[in-house]
């Protein structure tokens, strides 16, 4: 029999609990942040409204239960953010301090995708950041104001909705926005949000969605088991003081969400999306016993569990596909489960770096990647034929929702591109996991207790336990448990109260934000709120409240030097756009020792990649001239540690016998600053240098930003590599940065 190519679409929907727990302000509905109900205007709905269009593609969404909890607010109108209550607020009753909140925090979205195409929304953003903040709170009128509460709302209000007779209204009307619009604006809101739940009962029900379902509040399971699984994946992790060991919690969540799911969707659920696809041995009973019928998680854990390393050839496409792109089986005393992994490269093509790209030419990737994978798969297999001998079964697996605020339109271009290429290829077919599974059940199996205990973020747990900040939130979840614990009366049926502060706590969300590896400006709120939590906790049991709860975990106050902490798609135009850098690694240059010290005329480099290209930024100090203050030429030179490779020493005179400029390299990137010209070399045999075709752009203007696409490089994915910049004067070297180290980073 002749199979297509299957391909499994999980769509995970998902945003931490944002919900106050604070009694003190005496209000149950109160949120801290807007998150749930803007993303629920823009992402939800119109992601299966879309996918309706093209009946032959079938998909499965993932929504998690404390997100339908706070959808379920704001859809009664018994949820209040501070956003939506300034909205509501006549402009001219507002104070100093909302108007400074207001410029500050209501152009809080991508200003390419969100604010730049609506006229009268950047007209205020250009003022903003041309006047600066102080100034737009102080001199902005009443109208000022009302327009950008509005705008606010209306551009996280999804494109596929702007047919609607009010919406198309309101953006045509642009600006001299009342209060009696917002509120219009508010209800509207509210009208997209009831719809969403029923939508996708409704395509559940029609089969072609399968909707899935997470532990209750999101919670990491392996890390309630125990958190010493943080060591498997790193030895060497330093652990929380205390051992937060509550296996029995896992059930609990399980219950929860279950019981959830059959009440919204009229059925049981079949799918699981483990929280941060975080999965163990520990948690598999507990997951089987509770009724479900699969799993999903990450290649890196797949790797891990069967001690194999994914390679992939200079296009992206793996090498050893058999071996992914298949359903295992977990045998548990529970009873079995069934276990797909997901493609880490495709789904981060589509949640890191398609939104920077045309969206044609993105769809256009996408599918070649899946058919070189069917073609990599048919040289495998030992029969001829048009189709595959066996059914293989690609899962692509992400977040649906944060994503699409890169791409334009909020992704309606490039999905709708993407589904009409599916829709008419006759060798890739799209299913929801549980037809699959239905169909062809899983033939090999994984030894349930050699499972890997492990992530989609590299395997490990790093991101939620191991950091100093979040062992110190993990010792506080410990010691309020064990306050819980020392009440046996207090059951989930008579202190309810108490349970739903614990089951919050739980959450992976706070760890995520805590110490290193993310940040938001907002990380004093989640800090916040996970204390409030835990007070909650206490509160519900009349214990005393700890002094340790009433202080922040951390100061939050600006890192300094830092890795990236996620892909970047800057505009390469000079201007150093504050949004294009946010997450890109930074390296303060011009308060170090050393040569750059005595001239400081370059002050910060900032460094991030994503699957086309790496980035660099230099920032000058103010006034400085090219070809007096600072060298007219700059050199990126790359090497590739434990790659065998031809290297070469820097094709540059006078260079000092010290490291790191006395290395020898593989690639140099050499820019000339005035005229903005650049040549690619490439270290060949007997340290010669051969010359490259080089496509990288270039702009100099409020600071020099470099883009060097990976094919200029011909690196494979998963290359780590070594990267320097020195300065010279007519190829004579002047200085080098950063100083006394590497920018690292790996090919993505």
């Amino acid at each position: 029999m002749s199979h297509p190519l299957y391909v499994a679409f999980i769509w995970h929907q998902h945003q931490p609990l944002y919900k106050s727990r604070n009694s003190v302000s005496g209000s149950n509905g109160r949120y801290r942040l807007p998150w749930a109900r803007l993303h629920g205007t823009k992402d939800y709905l119109d992601l299966v409204l879309l996918l309706e269009r093209y009946p032959k593609l079938h998909q499965t969404v993932n929504l998690v239960p404390s997100l339908i909890l706070q959808l379920e607010d704001y859809m009664a109108g018994t949820a209040f953010d501070p956003y939506l209550e300034l909205t509501l607020t006549p402009t001219d009753q507002l104070k100093p301090d909302q108007r400074q909140f207001i410029v500050e925090h209501f152009f809080d979205a991508n200003h390419r995708t969100l604010i730049d195409p609506h006229p009268r929304y950047a007209e205020l953003y250009e003022m903003r950041q041309d006047k600066g903040k102080t100034w737009c709170a102080d001199h902005w009128t009443h109208q000022d104001f009302s327009d950008l509460l509005a705008w606010h709302n209306l551009a996280w209000i999804d494109p596929i909705f702007w047919d609607d007779p009010e919406i198309a209204a309101w953006l045509e009307k642009g600006r001299n926005f009342t209060l009696s619009d917002r509120q219009r604006i508010y209800s509207k809101q509210r009208d997209i949000l009831k719809r969403i739940i029923p939508q996708h009962r409704q395509m559940q029900e029609a089969g072609q969605l399968e909707v899935t379902t997470t532990p209750y509040t999101h919670p990491i399971l392996p890390l309630l088991a125990d958190t010493h699984s943080g060591q498997v994946a790193i030895p060497e992790m330093q652990l929380p003081l205390q051992r937060f060991r509550w296996e029995e919690d896992i059930p609990r969540h399980l219950q929860k969400a279950w019981q959830m799911y059959e009440e919204r969707f009229g059925r049981t659920p079949r799918g699981l999306w483990p929280s941060e696809q975080s999965v163990s041995p520990a948690i598999l009973p507990y997951i089987a016993e509770a009724g479900f019928k699969w799993i999903c998680s990450d290649e890196a854990v797949l790797g891990w569990t069967v001690q194999h390393f994914f390679h992939r050839d200079e296009t992206g496409t793996l090498m050893e596909p058999t071996l992914l792109y298949r359903p295992y089986r977990l045998e548990t005393p529970q009873g079995n489960l069934a276990i797909v992994f997901r493609d880490h490269r495709l789904s981060d093509l589509i949640g890191f770096s398609y939104g920077s790209m045309e969206p044609k030419q993105a769809s256009t990737d996408f599918v070649s990647h899946l058919e070189a994978i069917s073609r990599s798969i048919k040289r495998q297999e030992k029969e001829g034929g048009t189709g595959l001998d066996q059914p293989w079964l690609v899962t692509i697996a992400l977040d649906g929702e944060n994503c699409w605020e890169f791409y334009q339109k909020d992704g309606i271009p490039f999905l709708s591109s993407l589904y009409e290429k599916l829709s008419a290829h006759p060798q890739i077919k799209l299913v929801t996991v549980s037809e699959f599974l239905d169909q062809f059940p899983p033939t090999a199996t994984l030894p349930a207790d050699r499972l890997h205990s492990g992530s989609w973020v590299d395997g490990s747990f790093s991101t939620w336990i191991g950091d100093p900040v979040k062992n110190r939130a993990w010792d506080l979840l410990t010691q309020a448990r064990q306050t819980l614990a020392n009440h046996p009366e207090a059951t989930p049926d008579n202190n309810p109260e108490v349970w739903e502060a614990l089951y919050a706590a739980e959450g992976s969300d706070w760890f995520w934000w805590f110490g290193e590896g993310h940040s938001s400006n907002q990380d004093a709120i989640f800090d916040q709120l996970f204390r409030e939590h835990l007070t909650g906790i206490y509160e519900a049991l009349n214990e005393p409240i700890p002094a340790s709860l009433k202080q922040p975990l951390d100061t939050y106050e600006s890192k300094g030097d830092h890795r990236p902490l996620s892909f970047i798609h800057p505009v390469i135009d000079g201007f150093g756009d504050e949004q294009d850098w946010d997450k890109a690694g930074r390296i303060d240059v011009g308060g170090a020792r050393g040569t750059m010290h005595r001239s400081s005329a370059i002050q910060r480099l900032w460094y991030g990649l994503d699957h086309l290209n790496f980035y660099m930024r230099l920032d000058f100090q103010a006034g400085i001239q090219i070809g007096q203050d600072i060298p007219p030429e700059l050199h990126l030179l790359w090497f590739y540690p434990n790659r065998t490779v031809h290297n070469s020493p820097a094709p540059l005179a006078e260079v000092p016998d010290t490291a790191p400029v006395n290395y020898l390299f593989h690639h140099h990137l050499g820019i000339n600053l005035l005229t903005g010209s650049t040549w690619l070399e490439e270290a060949g045999e007997y340290y010669h240098w051969h010359p490259r075709k080089s496509r990288a752009q270039v702009a100099l203007k409020q600071c020099l930003e470099v883009a060097v696409p990976w094919a200029d490089l011909q690196v494979e994915p998963d290359y780590l590599l070594r990267l320097v910049m020195v300065s010279t004067d007519n190829g004579i070297f002047h200085s080098y940065i950063p100083e006394d180290k590497l920018v690292g980073l790996q090919v993505p």
